[in-house]
């Protein structure tokens, strides 16, 4: 039996505010050393399906660098499966993906080379893992023309979701894209095992459909669920994350720093593979203090300096006084003396002056996010909840303070970067 997987890796994921304003959301670090997409790889690699499509199309440069010939994962194969990388193309009767559907129909001709038996459909922007096989297995055993894998959310947050209602033996019966008023908190997870044959006829028949936003939610699910098609609900009791949100992007990477996290990203059984860099190891110099944190490799921490609960990638250098919590700074981030960082995330190479003060105004909870290639001037404050974009210099800056719910971005044009 022959099982390729496709992941959708093409979202915007404007959500998440500055921190895709240069790369698409799969491709967006998360841990301080993987990328949101790494998870759905080594999923498949570790559930020993080495036969992988990545559909790519919004910024997708930081993901094809990455991905590259897909050697981290083992799938830098030729014959025997391997990973390849597809974007938007211009073609006759073909643009820019208008939704998942159209994004796996405007491939289906690469897609299906080879035939294989079934298509295993991912979402590239989650952060869970789980073995496929299972769900292969409930797939053939119940000859599913389509397999959802399903988990349950708190009844206030299914609105985001797809829901499924089914019956004793999980076929599903019903189906409805984020209703306002959720009938069920049994959500799609964005994970779908389709027959080879019946997707190729659900993708032909949906792009003729009048109306159809050639979405898997809005449209293929329903209509095979009102044409009898057999479609059931498998069900995953695991840890997963639509980061979608920059909260919940914010809050995933947190998990990871419980006593006894919801996560695990240490079990050598089910390794999270990724593409690495080499740096030096970590230095935390006298006096420095570091509690329930995560540091990557070439992070140096200062003396005099405080890190609790935070999140570094490779590269951050925090300086003599500086004071970080609650924190994820992604890679070459730079902390000037005596600058205080709180509930804040930081894109890559984020240089923050002496003396600065970020995300710390009021009691509520709210993050602030600064873009990729950003300065903060020196003594500035950057209140909660604040966004400041990408390669924003100190001219940018207007007023001191940057007030909650404020945006600042870079007034350059784009030959001047």
């Amino acid at each position: 039996m022959k099982i390729r997987a496709v992941i959708l890796a093409g979202g915007e994921g404007t959500r998440l505010k500055a921190l895709t304003a240069k790369r698409a959301k799969p491709a967006v670090i998360f841990a301080g050393k993987y990328r949101i997409i790494d998870f759905s790889l080594s999923n498949c690699v570790n559930s020993r399906i080495n036969d992988v499509m990545v559909l790519a199309q919004y910024r997708p440069q930081s993901l094809i660098e990455h991905i590259g010939s897909g050697a981290p994962w083992d799938l830098n194969l030729d014959l025997s499966g391997g990973i390849r990388v597809l974007t938007p193309y211009k073609a006759q009767n073909s643009d820019w993906f208008v939704g998942t559907a159209d994004a796996v129909r405007q491939n289906f001709s690469f897609i299906k080379r080879g035939k294989p038996d079934h298509l295993l459909i991912l979402s590239g922007d989650h952060v869970y893992k789980m073995d496929y096989n299972d769900m292969i297995k409930f797939h053939v055993e119940n000859d599913s023309d389509l397999t959802i894998a399903t988990i349950t959310v708190p009844i206030e947050e299914a609105s985001r979701y797809g829901i499924l209602s089914y019956d004793e033996s999980f076929r599903v019966s019903e189906f409805v894209e984020k209703p306002k008023v959720p009938p069920t908190n049994t959500i799609n997870m964005g994970i779908y095992l389709f027959k080879h044959d019946v997707l190729s006829e659900e993708l032909w028949d949906d792009q003729f459909r009048s109306g159809s936003k050639h979405d898997f939610g809005k449209d293929i699910i329903p209509y095979m669920i009102a044409n009898n098609r057999k479609v059931f609900a498998f069900s995953y009791n695991g840890y997963w994350v639509d980061v979608g949100t920059t909260a919940a992007y914010w809050q995933a990477n947190m998990d990871l720093l419980e006593e006894r996290p919801s996560f695990e990203i240490y079990n050598p059984e089910w390794v999270i593979h990724t593409r690495t860099e080499e740096r030096p190891p970590a230095i935390i110099k006298q006096g420095g203090i570091v509690n329930n944190s995560m540091i990557s490799d070439g992070c140096i921490i200062e003396a005099e300096s405080v890190i609790n609960h935070c999140v570094f990638s490779p590269g951050v250098h925090i300086r003599k006084g500086a004071r970080v919590s609650n924190s994820i700074l992604f890679t070459d981030c730079v902390i000037g003396e005596n600058a205080v960082v709180e509930n804040c995330i930081l894109d890559k190479r984020v240089n923050v002056n002496p003396n600065c003060v970020l995300g710390k105004c009021n009691d509520n909870f709210e993050i602030t996010v600064i873009g990729k290639d950003t300065c903060i001037p020196p003594g500035w404050k950057i209140e909660a909840n604040a966004i400041i974009g990408p390669d924003v210099i100190h001219s940018d800056f207007l007023s001191n303070p940057v007030k909650s719910g404020e945006l600042v971005q870079t007034r350059r044009l784009p030959f001047e970067i």
